[in-house]
């Protein structure tokens, strides 16, 4: 690389950067902006934060870099709210604090930006960013405000205690939200799982309504908890990132409901039922994602003992189970569309030898370089298996004798193409069904017969050879 292109990759660098920290400040600004529409005991102290979520998801995807931007939207929306410039960059030093430090410490104890992959995980982010770290920035802005004369020192509690709960709510709601949806942005659903989805939306929506609007006129009772049901329903029936995306579509419902005066929450001073609010969707949230959470790590401890169930353990390929059902499978679907399907058995040569002179563990690899080279040339519809041993299958469907025949042809020079010592040779056996065999035996048995009839037959010639050599 010349000394001009790596000036120009440098300044490309630099400019991505600067884009970037541009895009993080607008971002910043405009949530912040949102969240102080809402403050209610100090223009700069809200129970509604999203700028808390935005920023630790930002640096624990995109790095410590964009720094700069969580400081200068902090500070803008500051500077344009109330206080002085002093006050203003003491805010925005204790957000950007925030947020440093909960991404530090989520990284250092909670698997960075994979947190929600493990339920142990998912509760140390919660205690990490949502309780600890966000202490930083309400006793940061709360003080400085104090000392700067905007704020009197007999309201020094319910600020920081609104100001805490604010961005402890913006971590644990808006955080999971973006870093599961980064992760997997790509939707891979039926239009079955689509629909249901959907269900649950206009669920959580009409039940919202029903908690935290108009309708809701009896206080006296938890109607709040109406909610868990979908909350349930959305942890055991979709993956993290869906359980994720519900939560603030109820916790909106719920904070425009309960600021004009609707729903279980509504005692005391506005403010107070916004951080009763809070604290209730904060509890809710974090409990959904780690049901949520817990039910895809159950999902996929399950998937992958199923997998061993039918996977040979040496080679990865599938195993003599899984094989028959195959077999089976494929004779069910013949019944269906008439179409024949090919087996192929391969068996390879000299591996007694092979473990005689170089040992189990070589032998072992030999296996395991047969069983990769099946796996790269079959085609995605094709099923390789160990059948035993040294033996192995391969299920080709809608496939005659011809391209039975090709394709041992294919591996067969494959395999003789691998120059990994010890150098492997195979001999193949192939059957067609119905034409050889009716049944799932009478077909591996046709293949097995193929098989040895080949052995003879090169050994024959390998006989004939060594008699030329000698006379």
């Amino acid at each position: 690389m010349t000394a001009g292109s790596e000036h120009r990759q440098l300044l490309d660098e630099r400019q991505r950067n600067l884009i970037i920290i541009g895009v993080m400040t607008a971002v910043y600004f405009v949530a912040g902006k949102l969240g102080l529409s809402m403050a209610l005991v100090h223009p700069s102290s809200t129970a509604v934060w999203p700028p808390s979520g935005i920023a630790l998801a930002a640096f624990l995807v995109l790095g410590y870099r964009v720094w700069p931007g969580v400081a200068l939207g902090s500070f803008l929306v500051n500077i344009t709210t109330a206080g002085s410039i002093l006050t203003s960059i003491g805010i925005a030093a204790g957000n950007t604090l925030e947020s440093l430090a909960g991404a530090y410490l989520i990284v250092r104890f909670a698997n960075g930006a994979k947190c929600f992959e493990r339920v142990q995980d998912t509760f140390k982010f919660a205690l990490l960013a949502g309780l600890a770290c966000t202490t930083i920035s309400a006793t940061f802005g709360t003080t400085v405000l104090a000392l700067g004369g905007f704020a009197h020192w007999a309201e020094y509690k319910p600020i920081w205690l609104t100001w805490w709960l604010g961005d402890a709510a913006g971590a644990v709601i808006v955080t999971p939200l973006l870093l599961l949806w980064k992760a997997d942005p790509r939707l891979r659903w039926s239009w079955a799982r689509l629909s249901e989805f959907v269900t649950l939306v206009l669920g959580v929506m009409v039940v919202g309504q029903l908690v935290f609007g108009p309708f809701a006129r009896i206080r006296s009772y938890p109607l709040e908890y109406l909610c868990i049901p979908f909350l349930v329903w959305a942890a055991f029936r979709f993956s993290p990132r869906e359980a994720a995306t519900v939560t603030p579509v109820l916790a909106g419902i719920a904070i425009r409901g309960t600021l004009h005066g609707f729903g279980p929450f509504v005692v005391g001073s506005k403010n107070e039922l916004l951080l009763l609010l809070q604290v209730f969707m904060g509890i809710v949230s974090v409990m959904t994602l780690a049901l949520a959470v817990s039910t895809a790590e159950r999902m996929q401890a399950e998937q992958q003992v199923r997998n061993l169930a039918v996977t040979d353990s040496l080679t990865g390929l599938a195993n003599y189970r899984r094989l028959v059902d195959v077999l089976d499978l494929e004779i069910k679907r013949f019944g269906r569309t008439g179409r024949p399907f090919s087996v192929l058995l391969i068996d390879m040569d000299r591996l007694k030898a092979i473990n005689d002179v170089h040992g189990h563990l070589v032998g072992s690899r030999a296996l395991r370089r047969l069983g990769d080279i099946l796996r790269v040339h079959c085609r995605d519809i094709d099923t390789a298996a160990r059948y035993g041993g040294d033996e192995f299958a391969l299920v080709m469907p809608e496939s005659g004798r011809k391209q039975a025949q090709q394709v041992a042809t294919r591996v067969r020079q494959r395999v003789s193409e691998d120059d990994e010592i010890p150098r492997l040779s195979v001999s193949i056996g192939a059957a067609v069904f119905p034409r050889d065999g009716e049944t799932r035996d009478e077909l591996l048995d046709a293949a097995d017969k193929a098989l040895y009839e080949m052995k003879r037959k090169v050994h024959e010639e390998a006989r004939a050879g060594r008699t030329e050599e000698q006379s």
